[in-house]
């Protein structure tokens, strides 16, 4: 039963942290014209990129972050930049790549999809607060189910691009862009301030 608790109170803060559901419209936008195929490997490579950055957080991040003097605050400014330029980008030419039928297309599953978006400041900073209270074991555990459900709802994308059309996506892409934008102009101003705090 203790387990099952630690579970419960390690999963739910990392599934707040990640927002998968957020997520989804924010995955249509940047993959809406791109072949299901290529949106299909980039659903894989933004889940094995958000495992394998927050596995490597979980197991060397302190140090990496005493060792070159980075503070979380930092990670909240650098991430809100890259997504602040992506959604600029996507805003003014409709595209987040040049070739969005090409293979490198798919890449947006590493950056921004895997990480800063599915594990970016907020996912990291809650793994570091969690790791300090509970067992490594069951965090890692939360992490990867919370991982699994990030996944099925990608997964789900091209139902859902059935569903709305190239229209609706179209018009959905739009609006998740700026509302992208306004969320790294957010996380630029909270890194901003936790360093002047």
């Amino acid at each position: 039963m203790e387990i099952i608790r630690e579970l419960a109170l390690t999963f739910v803060p990392l599934f707040v942290a990640m927002d998968a559901v957020g997520n989804l419209p924010i995955f249509l936008a940047l993959t809406q014209e791109t072949k299901a195929a290529h949106r299909r490997r980039a659903v894989h490579l933004s889940t094995l990129t958000a495992l394998g950055v927050g596995l490597g957080f979980v197991a060397i991040g302190k140090a990496i972050f005493r060792l070159l003097g980075i503070e979380v605050a930092d990670f909240f400014v650098a991430g809100g930049i890259i997504l602040l330029v992506l959604s600029i980008r996507y805003l003014i030419t409709g595209k987040i790549v040049e070739t969005m039928d090409s293979p490198a297309s798919e890449m947006v599953g590493v950056v921004p999809l895997g990480t800063p978006l599915v594990v970016g400041p907020a996912v990291l900073t809650t793994l570091l607060l969690l790791i300090d209270q509970y067992f490594v074991a069951i965090v890692v555990l939360s992490f990867i189910l919370n991982l699994a459900i990030q996944w099925l709802l990608f997964r789900q994308a091209d139902r859902i691009v059935g569903f709305l059309g190239d229209t609706g996506v179209s018009a959905i892409s739009k609006i998740t862009m700026l509302l992208l934008a306004a969320i790294a102009v957010k996380m630029i101003r909270q890194g901003v301030l936790t360093i002047l705090g």
